[in-house]
């Protein structure tokens, strides 16, 4: 591919804007080195070198989107503490809105706290509170979707099981969407899958898949089953399997299926790899890409996010290097 038309794929992403509604996390990184055995117990001693902060969750969704050029609108809870304060300089850090920022009182900001040392992730500790969220609260939520929502081009919903996408807001939020022929794109979890139905594009990764189908993934006639049976539930156009070093699997309204081989050199850590290609997929699609060249598109830039340790959005200069490593990568 011509380094030209590489560029004029990635200035279609430029300006679009895209809402961002889902769980909100602050991802805390202690690095460090390992160089003995604790005398306590049989644990390793990290000397810790340095700390990082990042947004996680839904907030890593908005941080790919805008390093490729889009405009976020972030939508979510957080709470009145310093990991809530910090969440929101992030954004603010970022260029996005905070207006979508709702504090929660007595409610903890989810916070990821990941210890790593020479690049493998040694333990993680997670504060959280995953109970639902009260109808009050899903009502400010709700409006502050409604708001936003005639100005946006297509709709992210990503669901990380902490409380925020109840069935209530699931619907509402879905239902406002296709009522102003907004594509709404959802990186899913379990316990809510049933309340996804109706969405235009469902992500998820293969074990998902097949806790939501029931069926065992194995071969290619059971990956087709699972798919079949998630489209049936939910009565949505597209499922997209991300499905780790075998990459993608698309299945098409009509029953087509696009097998996608990923792209991936190396790797490292996949830590933020779904919020990825949730982005990606949606930003294309809202760019006007095909669906089958929106998946390819998600593909190469999770390729590139799995070659880094932590959680970190893929870049436009990084996106466009993979596009111009591949002669063909769309349709």
């Amino acid at each position: 591919m011509e380094a030209g038309t590489a560029e004029a794929i990635l200035d279609r992403f430029q300006g679009r804007r895209l809402i961002v509604l889902g769980d909100l996390m602050l991802d805390e990184f202690i690095w460090g080195e390992v160089r003995r055995i604790s005398p306590e117990a049989p644990v390793p001693v990290v000397e810790v070198r340095r700390e990082t902060l990042q947004l996680g969750g839904a907030g890593n969704v908005v941080t790919n989107l805008l390093s490729l050029g889009a405009n976020a609108i972030p939508i979510g809870i957080l709470g009145e503490d310093e990991a809530g304060r910090r969440m929101r300089d992030l954004f603010a850090e970022y260029g996005a809105s905070v207006d979508g920022l709702l504090p929660v009182p007595g409610r903890p900001t989810t916070r990821k706290t990941r210890i790593v040392a020479h690049s493998q992730q040694m333990v993680r500790a997670d504060r959280e509170d995953r109970s639902l969220i009260s109808e009050s609260i899903e009502q400010q939520i709700l409006a502050l979707y409604l708001e936003a929502l005639p100005t946006a081009d297509a709709v992210i919903l990503s669901d990380y099981d902490k409380g925020l996408l109840t069935p209530a807001l699931l619907q509402g939020t879905i239902q406002a969407a296709r009522a102003a022929g907004k594509p709404v794109c959802l990186d899913p979890k379990i316990r809510h899958f049933l309340h996804y139905r109706l969405v235009d594009v469902v992500t998820p990764n293969q074990l998902e898949a097949e806790r939501a189908s029931g069926i065992e993934i194995t071969d290619q006639p059971s990956l087709l089953q699972a798919a079949t049976r998630i489209r049936d539930l939910l009565d949505c156009r597209h499922v997209l399997i991300t499905r780790g070093e075998l990459g993608m699997s698309l299945f098409g309204a009509e029953g087509a299926i696009s097998h996608i081989p990923t792209t991936a050199r190396e790797v490292y850590d996949v830590t933020g790899a779904g919020d990825t290609v949730i982005a990606t997929l949606t930003l294309a699609l809202a760019a006007g890409f095909p669906l089958l060249d929106a998946a390819n598109l998600a593909n190469l830039a999770a390729g590139v996010v799995v070659g880094k340790v932590g959680t970190a959005p893929v870049s436009r200069d990084e996106l466009l290097a993979t596009l111009l490593r591949f002669s063909s990568p769309l349709n």
